[in-house]
Formats: structure tokens, C-alpha cells, sequence
């Protein structure tokens, strides 16, 4: 049944968004430590923008009106330069009450797949020698029946950065990138990542290339899973004072032998190797955050740059979705 068309609300509303937010809420946390970051980070806005403009990151009352996209899409290339994501993410770690939480001893490493913004039937030769009579056309019709193709011969016209690439064995080839984290073992917040083309040294040369941006030169552990049992990575961590704490790739060769690994047994037996074994899994909870909760699973931009900042702001955001319970928790 129908009811009277009763309406009892004021024509005017005044609203304190400040009251409407309860005391204990984590996002007071997250905005706390969002702010301090952000202060420490006013040299490299002041180059980036210039006097006057103070709209950034500010907030904004129930009745102001919000930003343009435009003003978005015009500051985006600017903040790349300024490689403001990966200085946000270590503005928010060094915070003094964040980086007790963090192992200084213990971290983890992986890769993950993200798949880019480009169809399979972008991926055309470089030479133009696969295009119709009417050239490549949009959507234009591709067999790719027994046509060899490959990242040397090939490239795709939405996305020239992606590279074609399967992460193993009896999976399909898609047009991605490779994201990298490097995850503290203590609590597993990312403390380091980015984006790089996939290739079949990527996740190596990045782990290697984290690890060089560490602050200190300590000795620590290194977890990682089998893909890193690689005899050169191996070294190369042992010359950077890294324990290369990865599982062991005992895969069977074509004659039917177990493949040699790059861990010695002096390492194995060691109990920390254990702990590191079972920590470095929640490594995939940060990748699965970023793909189901930050939709990356399949990213929405284009370019090798665009798609590692927004990967390194959603590690960052993983932290900061965390941290309010983690600095509630008794020391």
C-alpha cells in the first residue's frame, strides 16, 4: 500500500562533519598520519607547484564544491616527475610511531602480475607486416593461428610499455607489467615497490634494486619463494649483506633429476630460515589487496611511469588501512 507523501526534513541542513565522526574512528588515524607525512613533504610540493596555490590535499566542508577531474589529470604529470609516490610511502614509514613497528632485521620479497590496459589484439608486429589493407584499424579483425610471436617482433599500439608474459607453465600469455613489494616481516607493511616491464629477470633485478635503496647496510634476512633460487641472485644478495632466506626450487630437469639450489644446506638448517619461510606468504595479502580492494588487478592506465606510481600510492594505502589497529595494539 501507498502512504501519505509526508515530508518532516528542514529545507536547511548545517552539519559538523567533525562531530559526525566518532573519536576512535581509524580514519582519524589514517588522516593523522596522512598530514604528518604530507608536511614533511612541503619542499618537494613547493617545487612542484607554484606560491599561492594551497588547494592540495586540504579539506573541503559539506557545501564546497569539489575539484574538477581536470585538476587531477593536469597535476598527474607533475607529481610523476616529483616521484611523489614512492616519497609519500617513505614519509609515511618514518614517522617515528610507524617505524617502531617495522623489522629493521627481516623482510620478504615477490612479484606480481598486473595486467595492462591493452587488448591481446593490440600486439601487432613492429614492422607493420601483420596489418590489414585498411591498416591496423580499430578492432580490427587478428588470427593469431601458428604465428609466432614475441616481445622482440611484436609490440602493442594501446600500450608500447607492456610486455607479453606469463608468470609459469601452462598459463595463458597476457600484456602486463610486473609489480614489486619489498614487505618487513614484523607486521607485513610494505616498505618498499614500484612497477617494471615483465621480463624473466624482473622480479630478481627489482628485489636487487630495492634492496640497494635501503638506508642502512645491515646484515638482514631476505625471504622469497622459488623463483629467486637463482645461483647469481643468490651472490649478489650474499655481497649486499643480505641471508638469502628463498625456497628451494627442487623442480625435476627433462632427464628426470632435481635441480641443484642455490641454498646451502648451513642456511637451511638454520631455524630463522623456517620463520622466514612462513612470513614471506603475507606478502600476498598486499597483492591482494591491491588487485580485489584497489582494482589493479587489471590497471586502468597506460605507461610504465603512471602504473608504478599508482601501484606505489596503493602500497602506501594498504599500510595506512592497517595502521590505526596496529598502533592501537599494547606495545
Amino acid at each position: 500500500m501507498r502512504g501519505l507523501d509526508e515530508r518532516t526534513g528542514s529545507l536547511f541542513s548545517y552539519v559538523d562533519l567533525e562531530a559526525r565522526v566518532r573519536r576512535d574512528h581509524p580514519l582519524r588515524t589514517i588522516r593523522e598520519i596522512v598530514n604528518t607525512a604530507l608536511v614533511e613533504m612541503d619542499g618537494d610540493f613547493a617545487v612542484l607547484y607554484p606560491p599561492g596555490l594551497g588547494r592540495w590535499f586540504v579539506g573541503l566542508g559539506v557545501d564546497e564544491p569539489a575539484w574538477d577531474h581536470s585538476s587531477f589529470t593536469k597535476n598527474r604529470d607533475r607529481l610523476l616527475e616529483g616521484e611523489i609516490a614512492a616519497k609519500f610511502l617513505r614519509a609515511v614509514l618514518a614517522q617515528p610511531r610507524v617505524k617502531r613497528l617495522l623489522s629493521s632485521d627481516h623482510f620478504s620479497v615477490d612479484g606480481t602480475l598486473i595486467e595492462a590496459w591493452a587488448s591481446i589484439k593490440s600486439f601487432r608486429r613492429k614492422d607493420g607486416g601483420d596489418n590489414g589493407p585498411d591498416g591496423a584499424g580499430r578492432n580490427a579483425e587478428r588470427g593469431f593461428h601458428k604465428e609466432k610471436r614475441s616481445n622482440d617482433t611484436h609490440q602493442s599500439t594501446s600500450d608500447p610499455e607492456a610486455r607479453l608474459y606469463k608468470k609459469g607453465d601452462g598459463q595463458p600469455a597476457r600484456l602486463c607489467y610486473l609489480g614489486h613489494a619489498l614487505m618487513e616481516n614484523r607486521h607485513g607493511l610494505a616498505v618498499d615497490g614500484g612497477i617494471t616491464q615483465a621480463t624473466g629477470t624482473g622480479e630478481r633485478d627489482a628485489a636487487l634494486a630495492m634492496l640497494d635503496r635501503r638506508p642502512s647496510r645491515r646484515r638482514i634476512t631476505l625471504g622469497a619463494d622459488k623463483a629467486y633460487d637463482v645461483r647469481q641472485f643468490v651472490k649478489d644478495l650474499r655481497e649486499r649483506k643480505v641471508t638469502p632466506h628463498i625456497a628451494i626450487d627442487g623442480h625435476l630437469s627433462k632427464t628426470g633429476k632435481p635441480r641443484v639450489t642455490a641454498i646451502d644446506d648451513r642456511t637451511k638448517r638454520h631455524p630463522g630460515y623456517d620463520v622466514s619461510q612462513r612470513c614471506r606468504k603475507r606478502i600476498e595479502e598486499v597483492f591482494g589487496w591491491i588487485k580485489a580492494s584497489a582494482g589493479m588487478a587489471k590497471v586502468k592506465l597506460r605507461g610504465c611511469a603512471r602504473v608504478n606510481a599508482a601501484f606505489t600510492l596503493n602500497l602506501a594505502a594498504y599500510n595506512l588501512i592497517r595502521l590505526p589497529k596496529l598502533l592501537a595494539a599494547p606495545a
